[in-house]
C-alpha cells in the first residue's frame, strides 16, 4: 500500500476535508488516473468509447428504481478541469512516476468533451437497465467514473425511498425531510434532500438545500428548546407561549414531558381562540394510541409523527388507523441498503465488448430501454441497441449532453416531482408494493440477443 503525507496542493490544512468546486476532478479513485495513464501511454486514450451505469439487481425488497442525480452529474462534466497545483500533487506522490509525460499535459488541458444520454430525473428503471451512458474519448469515461456513480447512485436511492414513502402514505398526507443529520456527510445530506423533494416530499428541513431549489424550509423545534425554556421560564407551556412569541402558529413538539396532558392544555387555549397552531408533532410512543388521545383534544389540528419512520411503518401505521396527517422521515430515508450501481464499457470503437464473470455478466453494445405504455399502465419493457427501429415502445434514453455541452433545459424539483408521481403511478400494483414486490421483468430484444452471442463467441475465440 503507498501512503504519502506532507503536502497540499490547496495550502489548507489537512484535516479540513471539505470539498470545493475545484476539487470534484480528484474526488475520484486512484484507478481512474492510473488507468487514464496506461491508456495515454498505450495510444489509445481518444478512442471513442461507450460506458453505461446500471444495476445489476435491484436492492432486497425494492420492485423497481427512481433514477435520479443526473443535474448534477451533467453539472460535474461541464466543469471537469485540473488545476496546475493539483497535477503537482499528483507528480509530488510518486506513483505516477512512469506515467507518460503526456499524461500531464492532458490534464493540465482537460475538458469533458463527450455525449451524455440519460433517462429524465423521476423515471422508474429496473436491473440491467441503463441510467445513463457516456460517450467520449476513452479516458475521459474513464475518469469520471466515480464521480458519476457516487451522485446517481445515492440520489436514486434516496428518490426512490421518498417514491415508496409517499406511494404509502398517499397524496394528502405531508412528508417532511428531517435527514441532515444522519446523512454520511454534508454533501450527502444536500443531495438526500434534493432526491427526497423531487421522489415526493413537500419540504425539508435543510436550510441550505431548500433555498438553493427555491423552496421554504421546514421544521418545528427540538426538545431541548422545551426542556431548556421549561427550567428557566417555569413550565412546558411558557415554553410554547415564548417559541409562538417569535414564530407565531408555529407546530409544536409536545412529547418532552405527557403528551396528552401537553394535547388538552393546548387546547383550552385554541378552543378560546386564544392560540392559533399549525400542527403538533409526535415523536415518541404509542403513535397510534397517542394520536387518538391528541385528536380527541385537538380534532382539528394537524398532527405529524417523527422517529425513526420508514414506508413499512407508516404502512402500519395506517394499517392500525393512526390519526397522522404528516410524517418527518430522516435516518432510515437518507441510509440503509445502497443502490448497487455499476458502470461498464460496452463498446470501443465500435466495437461491443461485455464482462463474462460469474453473476458479473454485462450486456455489449450501446443500448435502448423501450417502454410500452397502455391505458396509462407499464406493461413491459424492453432492452435493446440503441439503433433499433421501435417498433412499439417509447425510448427512455435521451440525449442530454454533446460534445460536453448540456443541450436540454435544467428541469426544476416539481418538473420531477411530477414526472416521478406519474412515473410511480403507472406501475403495476405488484412491482409498487412494499411487501414482496415482484419487478418488471425486462425483455432483451432479437437484435441484443444476437450481439450478445456474437460477443461471446468472438471474445472465447481471440481470448
Amino acid at each position: 500500500m503507498t501512503t504519502f503525507s506532507g503536502w497540499n496542493y490547496a495550502n489548507h490544512e489537512q484535516s479540513l476535508l471539505n470539498l470545493a468546486a475545484d476539487d470534484l476532478s480528484l474526488v475520484t479513485d486512484l484507478y481512474q488516473l492510473t488507468m487514464a495513464a496506461c491508456y495515454v501511454g498505450e495510444g489509445i486514450e481518444q478512442r471513442r468509447a461507450s460506458f453505461e451505469l446500471f444495476t445489476r439487481r435491484l436492492p432486497e425488497g425494492f420492485g423497481y428504481l427512481i433514477a435520479m442525480g443526473l443535474t448534477q452529474a451533467l453539472e460535474y462534466l461541464e466543469k471537469l478541469r485540473f488545476t496546475p497545483a493539483q497535477v503537482e500533487a499528483l507528480k509530488q506522490t510518486g506513483i505516477f512516476a512512469h506515467a507518460p509525460e503526456r499524461f500531464w499535459q492532458l490534464l493540465l488541458e482537460a475538458r469533458f468533451t463527450g455525449d451524455v444520454y440519460a433517462v429524465s430525473e423521476g423515471t422508474a428503471v429496473f436491473a440491467n437497465e441503463p441510467i445513463l451512458r457516456i460517450e467520449a474519448p476513452l479516458w475521459q469515461a474513464q475518469l469520471v467514473e466515480t464521480y458519476l456513480l457516487n451522485t446517481i447512485n445515492y440520489q436514486t436511492l434516496i428518490a426512490t425511498r421518498a417514491a415508496r414513502m409517499r406511494d404509502v402514505a398517499g397524496e394528502s398526507a405531508t412528508l417532511l425531510e428531517f435527514g441532515t443529520r444522519r446523512a454520511f456527510s454534508p454533501q450527502g445530506a444536500v443531495w438526500a434532500a434534493r432526491a427526497a423533494l423531487a421522489g415526493g416530499f413537500d419540504a425539508t428541513s435543510n436550510v441550505f438545500a431548500a433555498l438553493q431549489l427555491g423552496m421554504q424550509p421546514s421544521g418545528t423545534m427540538a426538545h431541548a428548546l422545551v426542556m431548556a425554556l421549561a427550567a428557566t421560564e417555569g413550565s412546558e407551556d411558557q415554553a410554547f407561549a415564548a417559541f409562538h412569541r417569535y414564530f407565531p402558529g408555529a407546530s409544536l413538539l409536545i412529547d418532552t414531558y405527557d403528551t396528552v396532558a401537553a394535547a388538552a392544555r393546548l387546547a383550552e387555549k385554541v378552543n378560546s381562540g386564544e392560540l392559533d397552531l399549525a400542527g403538533v408533532r409526535l415523536d415518541s410512543g404509542d403513535l397510534v394510541e397517542l394520536s387518538h388521545l391528541v385528536r380527541s383534544h385537538l380534532p382539528g389540528v394537524p398532527i405529524f409523527a417523527s422517529g425513526d419512520l420508514d414506508e413499512w411503518e407508516i404502512a402500519r401505521l395506517k394499517a392500525a388507523g393512526a390519526e397522522i396527517d404528516g410524517y418527518g422521515l430522516g435516518t432510515k430515508l437518507v441510509t440503509g441498503t445502497p443502490v448497487n450501481g455499476v458502470y461498464k464499457l460496452v463498446e470501443i470503437d465500435d466495437i461491443p465488448v461485455m464482462k463474462q464473470s460469474s453473476g458479473k455478466v454485462t450486456f455489449p453494445g450501446r443500448k435502448q430501454i423501450f417502454r410500452t405504455v397502455v391505458n396509462g399502465k407499464v406493461t413491459a419493457d424492453r432492452l435493446g441497441l440503441m439503433d433499433e427501429t421501435p417498433e412499439n415502445g417509447q425510448p427512455l434514453l435521451e440525449i442530454f449532453m454533446k460534445a460536453g455541452k448540456c443541450i436540454k433545459p435544467q428541469e426544476n424539483i416539481g418538473e420531477i416531482r411530477q414526472r416521478t408521481s406519474a412515473t410511480v403511478a403507472s406501475l403495476p400494483e405488484e412491482v409498487r408494493r412494499i411487501a414482496k414486490p415482484i419487478t418488471l421483468h425486462v425483455e432483451i430484444s432479437n437484435p441484443l440477443e444476437e450481439l450478445i452471442w456474437r460477443t461471446k463467441n468472438r471474445e472465447l475465440v481471440t481470448g
